[in-house]
């Protein structure tokens, strides 16, 4: 954003995994004829590093950040490329999304998110080892025409969801709605790809000395993560941030424990990957705004606001993302000069690439709870019936203003009424009051039971089924005293 940008958010936002442009072994796995990442590679990774890792809400440092990094280098040296070590460079982001992926050049990424859903180092080198497979054995190459190999940084297209957009020049708001700033190329790898990288991973885990069975108890984690998401929005049909990008995890776990066998060798070293990650960031980061139910709140911005009754929300880089099945929504910011009607029509002219705009006679002039708004609406003919797009904006200073782009089915954008209204600037101390959640791992002492600890967790409801998930437990979990189990505090 303008002044206090938005987090990314992985699930509408980059194809998880997609973007490994490459490494160029000779032979997957051959220690005779591998080869190095290529200077080009290196090149495209480089320029797009900066921008990937800010769309993701900047990098994780400190010890936690330098543990995964050597975790990710040791298992990249596994996949056979020479000076695998020095050419690799993994990144812990500052991401509430479960995520992992690769760029050109040796980038591999994995969210914090995605980390603290893990029970051990061997869950972490497995997930690393998934996205390193990515680049040794070039799928992307495989799935990229020579002349978009070129083109890292592109558009990403319209993810417009359950609407089909027609080609007149209001439908082509479609491709601008919801696309959370990024600028990053979809792509999207193979389900036989994805199992390769998965099966490759596994190799990885057995050369590096991990217990191969780790692939699928992380992706059995995370199915279970995003059955939990789905349940807690209400949302069934809710597309998981790493399955929109990567096979359903639940469809591959039984595959990657046959991958792996019966074996119980290796290791996993689950505490001290316990001790290492403990002190994570869980959730929404307060500075980059934070999503609590249907409240979005940002105390650097000093707003709040409220999504309508069955939607969830996605906090992003750059904008905030409104999702249900009766329509969807983003909130933003723009350039704003003090001009209200020149602000919503220049809304108007990014949406429709500048071939349609709004006149000023067209916008209704308000005031939301003491601040002055303005709002327009264009209906737009998709193949699917026709839409109604609304902006909604608010100035909030003579040079910050903030809006929303609504789009329903016609005639039922008033779905969206009670969350335009409830727009509010917020005080000092309600701005102090948001708390960040940490992620705290502790030590079962004698007479604590997976109840007792789940009581500790800092959510008002399903408190035992977050812990059960976070800790990869089951229903009848029984826990040990000296036994480490994550919990989520403020």
């Amino acid at each position: 954003m303008v002044r206090h940008p938005f987090r990314k958010c992985g699930r509408l936002a980059v194809s998880a995994a997609a973007l490994a442009l490459a490494g160029l072994p000779a032979s997957v796995g051959s220690q005779a004829t591998v080869q190095s990442i290529s200077r080009q590679d290196k090149q495209e990774g480089a320029k797009a590093h900066p921008q990937l890792v800010a769309e993701f809400g900047g990098a994780v440092t400190g010890p936690q950040a330098s543990y995964v990094e050597s975790v990710g280098k040791n298992i990249a040296v596994q996949s056979g490329l020479s000076n695998a070590r020095g050419d690799f460079t993994v990144t812990l982001l500052n991401s509430p999304v479960n995520n992992a992926f690769a760029i050109p050049g040796g980038y591999v990424y994995v969210t914090r998110q995605l980390v603290a859903l893990m029970n051990d180092e061997a869950e972490l080198a497995g997930v690393l080892g998934h996205e390193v497979a990515h680049v040794a054995a070039r799928h992307a190459a495989k799935r990229q025409s020579a002349a978009s190999r070129n083109a890292v940084i592109g558009a990403l297209g319209s993810i417009l969801s359950g609407v089909l957009l027609g080609d007149t020049a209001m439908a082509q708001m479609g491709q601008k709605l919801f696309s959370q700033g990024s600028q990053l190329l979809t792509l999207r790898y193979s389900r036989g790809q994805e199992t390769e990288a998965d099966n490759l991973g596994i190799t990885y885990l057995r050369r590096a000395g991990y217990d191969p069975r780790a692939m699928s108890s992380v992706l059995q984690s995370l199915a279970d993560q995003n059955a939990l998401e789905a349940q807690l929005t209400g949302s069934a049909n809710r597309t998981p941030e790493w399955a929109s990008t990567h096979p359903d995890p639940a469809s591959r776990v039984r595959a990657a424990m046959a991958r792996a066998g019966e074996s119980t060798g290796g290791t996993t070293n689950r505490d001290t990957f316990l001790t290492r990650i403990s002190g994570l960031t869980y959730g929404d980061d307060p500075k980059q705004g934070i999503v609590d139910g249907l409240t979005f709140i940002h105390p650097a911005l000093r707003l709040r606001f409220q999504a309508p009754n069955g939607y969830y929300m996605v906090n992003g880089a750059r904008s905030v993302s409104i999702n249900g099945q009766a329509g969807k929504a983003e909130f933003s910011t723009g350039q704003y000069n003090g001009d209200m009607s020149a602000y919503i029509g220049r809304v108007f002219s990014a949406l429709t690439k500048g071939q349609q705009s709004v006149s000023p006679e067209s916008i209704e002039r308000t005031t939301v709870n003491g601040l002055p708004a303005a709002y327009a609406a264009a209906r737009a003919q998709t193949n699917s019936g026709q839409v109604d797009v609304i902006v909604f904006a608010y100035e909030f200073a003579r040079d910050q203003a903030y809006h929303f782009v609504a789009i329903a089915p016609a005639g039922r954008a008033g779905l969206f009424d009670d969350m335009f209204g409830s727009m509010r600037r917020i005080g000092g101390a309600e701005a102090g009051a948001v708390r960040a959640r940490k992620l705290q791992v502790v030590t079962v002492r004698p007479g604590e039971t997976v109840q007792s600890l789940a009581s500790r967790m800092a959510y008002d409801r399903s408190q035992l089924e977050r812990f059960l998930v976070l800790n990869g437990l089951g229903n009848d979990a029984r826990l040990a005293a000296g036994q480490k189990v994550k919990i989520v505090t403020y």
